[in-house]
């Protein structure tokens, strides 16, 4: 039977301040992306968001971000040298193992987040500080990576193991990368719409761009935001599509 990842960026959240139905998601999702302190997220949240993945047997990664909470990690911070990112990232994983094991988890894989994520798909220099920082930490973390981008080039060149992603609730521009949010009809909200076309997806190995052009793809995991109202519903979705046609939802690493 063929399989294939579902995941969802969690504790998104900072001191009283929630976003999402993490528990929800976590009944749904096989990976769980937990934010690290430094775009959402604090040592509580991502302890408990871990308890929970566990007892709900979803795998778990470090979310890293720029320390942008006000912004949502999803403003564009220039001026860092890379061997400052690379540290700072490296930061991040620390931390959310440290949270993980109080938790009794293991963090699995790295997935950046937001402007972090988007700028290290067009700038190998970026995703170099990233896949380094994976690799000082731990060489055996998954670095989720875009296919056909700097990310993955970067994780091939050093030899880390991948999990390439594609995006539920977001559409693509011809590159290859997504189409930025500020543009109209970048963001998926009918939820039979975007399982639908994930389940073309996964059958096919490819995605479609805006323009309609197709680009083959290895496809390890998919990816549905929980940072919005509609999320637990397509996340399910998804899910029930996939597994109506013979699709097993499963960690694309185990801890």
């Amino acid at each position: 039977m063929a399989s294939v990842d579902l995941n969802a960026d969690m504790g998104e959240g900072f001191g009283p301040w929630k976003m999402g139905d993490d528990e929800a998601m976590l009944s749904i999702v096989s990976s769980a992306n937990i934010a690290c302190g430094w775009h959402a997220g604090d040592p509580i949240i991502m302890h408990r968001t871990a308890e929970i993945a566990k007892a709900k047997g979803v795998a778990i990664g470090a979310h890293p971000g720029f320390g942008d909470l006000w912004g949502f990690g999803r403003r564009t911070i220039r001026g860092e040298t890379m061997a400052d990112l690379e540290k700072q990232v490296a930061y991040q994983i620390g931390a959310m193992q440290a949270c993980a094991a109080l938790a009794g988890h293991k963090v699995t894989h790295v997935k950046a987040h937001g402007a972090l994520g988007n700028m290290s798909n067009d700038d190998e220099d970026i995703a170099l500080a990233i896949g380094r920082a994976i690799k000082g930490v731990d060489p055996s973390l998954v670095f989720v990576v875009m296919p056909t981008l700097p990310t993955e080039r970067v994780g091939e060149k050093l030899g880390l193991p991948m999990a390439r992603e594609v995006f539920a609730d977001r559409t693509y521009d011809d590159s290859g990368n997504l189409t930025s949010r500020k543009k109209e009809g970048s963001i998926i909200h009918d939820a039979a719409f975007a399982a639908e076309r994930v389940l073309r997806m996964v059958q096919d190995q490819e995605v479609t761009t805006v323009t309609g052009r197709k680009l083959k793809v290895a496809i390890d995991t998919i990816c549905v935001h929980g940072d919005n109202p509609a999320a637990i519903a397509m996340a399910r979705k998804v899910r029930e599509t996939l597994e109506a046609a013979g699709v097993a939802i499963r960690p694309f690493r185990t801890a």
